[in-house]
């Protein structure tokens, strides 16, 4: 049988950490005084990378030392709001279980920063069952370019026809199409309608098996 893959983001995909983000953001934000609403937030921040973010909010390109320090800062304030809550998506870790129960190769490829991947997936203790384990720092050119999915697919030695990603924003979707790969939406930030088209759906993964996995890539 030929190597298959899933790859997942990790925002909203593996930890619904969306709302962590907002606090800290909000937070950083009112330091400097730079005007947010939630709406700004569903359409500037989820799913995006920091020099994004940080350009969008400052009104102004914010990229080098100082997109670096203001990262920092921020990504800070975000992992002490979310190191003693790490927890999954229901039912992630049963399902990435059954995927290596069957052979899958499997990989992160996030647009958030190492720390924060480091943070998760040793509290999750994870580490051991990914292939691949992709972060910011991994890639020059950030989704909805396809880099990181095609990186992740090179890593593991499997065909980017043969990799199934599991993201939940627009620019993530857009990413994993634009890989060529087939998407799942996981629905904890979006709804199907603010999204690209997938695949398929969930709400958790209490809602996707295997099978359904196979029957996507067959298909």
């Amino acid at each position: 049988m030929k190597q298959q893959c899933v790859i997942f983001d990790m925002d909203g995909v593996i930890c619904h950490t969306n709302p962590d983000h907002a606090i800290a953001f909000k937070a950083f934000f009112d330091k400097y005084e730079i005007p947010h609403s939630e709406q700004e937030f569903e359409e500037h921040m989820y799913g995006k990378h920091n020099g994004y973010i940080m350009s969008h909010f400052f009104k102004r390109p914010i990229s080098g030392e100082e997109l670096r320090q203001l990262e920092d800062e921020k990504e800070s304030m975000f992992r002490e709001i979310y190191k003693d809550k790490v927890e999954t998506i229901p039912h992630y870790l049963e399902f990435l279980e059954e995927l290596k129960s069957h052979n899958f190769k499997t990989a992160v490829g996030t647009s958030a920063p190492r720390a924060n991947l480091d943070l998760i997936v040793k509290a999750l203790q994870i580490e051991d069952k990914m292939d691949s384990m992709m972060a910011s720092e991994d890639v020059k050119t950030h989704k909805p370019n396809p880099e990181v999915y095609l990186k992740s697919a090179e890593r593991v030695g499997v065909a980017p026809s043969d990799c199934v990603v599991f993201e939940d924003s627009f620019s993530g979707v857009s990413a994993a199409l634009n890989a060529g790969m087939k998407v799942v939406g996981v629905l904890s930030s979006h709804t199907k309608e603010q999204l690209p088209p997938c695949d398929f759906y969930i709400n958790d993964y209490s809602e996707v098996n295997v099978e359904k996995i196979l029957d996507l890539l067959k298909s």
